[in-house]
């Protein structure tokens, strides 16, 4: 261990040892090595972090649990197993949700000292084999005998977001500015930069970047990380979050041409990963009275709005999986984890709901995003510019992803981009107070008037669908309006 770990975990067992007695969220043992009553104990110990608003919640090894004093210990973590499997592995196998459990041996006053670090519960109650256990004072209780207690834990887990979760913990205002650009904040908001540090830190808590602790240093939330780290990969449980970009040749995704990760929070690189994909992005070439033109396939604003809506309705707690774009010879796809929070039909009149609202608001806030609402609307305007398909929203348990299509013409699109573009079209006019004929959606395909009978039938096809109806089903055919099913 060192030397500056050392240090923190003797502070941290001198704090713990000073508390007038065991808490729910911290339990004593001198030997007691029984892998079965460690896994409870971390069941147990998780869940009551998490009803006590702690980060963390521990279990030591070699402090007395009557007088506190530093007694020892021969538990040895590395060395123990369950049966053939080490027993950190075998702890972590059986606890649902994984928790990223840690053992540490320190040495205090010559005597060794184990400590187990418990995160607390976040997304749902921690069990153990199956079991979950919550404290009662000093003493482990199976929580299912304990239903008001179950229902508390269900109801702190609405209120700590995971983007104001600590991220990393007992950093200094120096180390603060090596892992975060500070600075950028300053350049991002319009201000002047602080002539000291100190003041840097005020803005830095009142953005809730980041939060005192009560040793008098500091702790990093995940939003500050995610916004403003200068290397994502400095830490472990937020690098999967880092926006990566693939480019395929073709229209499936066997053969990759190159991938780029980007390892700097988010506000810092969001332009530089706009301009990125800007590179990328097919262009189409037109030769107009002797003059090659060069035609973007996909509009700049959609595109934008694809990237920021993953990044800020993504589901921050799965582990694993982060914001992705994918970008082919004639489709563009923007995939995060978590599933869409409202309908995929009221996209356009429903306010999205995010999940990560701190975030998304700072990102609002220095023009990233857009105003609430706002942002479908303008993915549909940019490629009704360009006459290609309305954008096409998916959703499953564990992701959204959506879907920019180009077609040369009319005649390459599905049945299914056309009825899906007739809706949303429709919808997107309806709540700008548009009144919707044959003739505005011609120009939204793009469709001259002598072929309005090909609009005719798109229209039938969608009305069919359930999707759009007459305003006035007793209007004449030349009088007719269209509304979504919805109004």
């Amino acid at each position: 261990m060192i030397t500056g770990q050392q240090d923190y975990y003797v502070s941290l067992i001198e704090r713990l040892r000073r508390l007038p007695a065991e808490t729910e969220w911290l339990e004593y043992k001198s030997n007691n090595t029984d892998p079965q009553m460690i896994g409870e104990y971390i069941s147990a110990i998780s869940n009551s972090a998490a009803l006590e608003r702690r980060e963390k919640g521990y279990l030591l090894w070699g402090i007395d649990d009557t007088t506190h004093e530093v007694s020892g210990t021969d538990f040895c973590p590395r060395a123990a197993k369950k049966g053939n499997q080490e027993l950190e592995n075998w702890l972590v196998g059986l606890s649902n949700p994984r928790l990223n459990i840690q053992f540490i041996e320190v040495d205090v006053k010559d005597k060794k000292v184990v400590i187990l670090e418990i995160p607390m519960a976040s997304v749902k109650p921690t069990a153990f084999a199956g079991e979950e256990y919550i404290r009662i004072g000093s003493y482990k209780k199976k929580l299912k005998d304990f239903p008001e207690k179950e229902r508390a834990l269900w109801q702190s887990f609405e209120t700590t977001p995971y983007e104001m979760r600590t991220a990393i913990e007992n950093v200094t205002e120096e180390e603060i500015t090596q892992l975060l650009d500070c600075a950028a904040y300053y350049t991002l908001m319009k201000l002047p930069l602080p002539s000291n540090r100190s003041s840097m830190m005020y803005n830095m808590k009142d953005e809730e970047f980041i939060r005192e602790m009560d040793n008098g240093q500091y702790a990093i939330t995940n939003m500050g990380v995610l916004l403003f780290a200068k290397d994502l990969n400095k830490f472990s449980h937020l690098k999967r979050k880092a926006v990566r970009v693939i480019q395929y040749k073709g229209t499936g995704r066997t053969n990759a041409i190159r991938e780029q990760v980007f390892l700097r929070g988010y506000a810092l690189c969001f332009d530089e990963i706009c301009r990125y994909i800007d590179t990328l992005i097919p262009q189409e070439e037109e030769i107009h009275i002797g003059l090659r033109q060069i035609h973007r396939m996909f509009p700049e604003k959609a595109v934008r709005e694809m990237l920021g809506n993953m990044i800020i309705h993504q589901d921050l707690t799965m582990r694993g999986a982060g914001p992705m774009m994918e970008i082919f010879d004639a489709r563009v796809e923007a995939s995060n984890p978590g599933c869409l929070l409202v309908d995929v039909n009221r996209i356009i009149d429903t306010a999205p709901h995010s999940r990560n609202e701190a975030m998304a608001s700072f990102l609002r806030m220095i023009h990233i995003c857009e105003e609430r609402g706002s942002g479908f609307d303008r993915m549909e305007e940019g490629m009704s510019a360009l006459k290609i398909p309305a954008p096409k929203v998916e959703t499953g348990d564990d992701f959204a992803r959506t879907k920019l299509y180009w077609y040369e013409n009319l005649n390459e699109w599905t049945k299914e981009d056309k009825i899906r573009t007739c809706y949303l079209a429709t919808c997107y006019y309806y709540v700008n107070e548009i009144s919707v004929a044959n003739a505005v959606l011609r120009e939204r395909f793009g469709v001259e008037a002598k072929n309005k009978a090909i609009i005719s039938r798109i229209i039938k096809d969608t009305v069919d669908s359930g999707l759009i109806k007459l305003a006035d089903e007793n209007a004449a055919p030349k009088l007719r309006r269209y509304i979504p099913y919805w109004a």
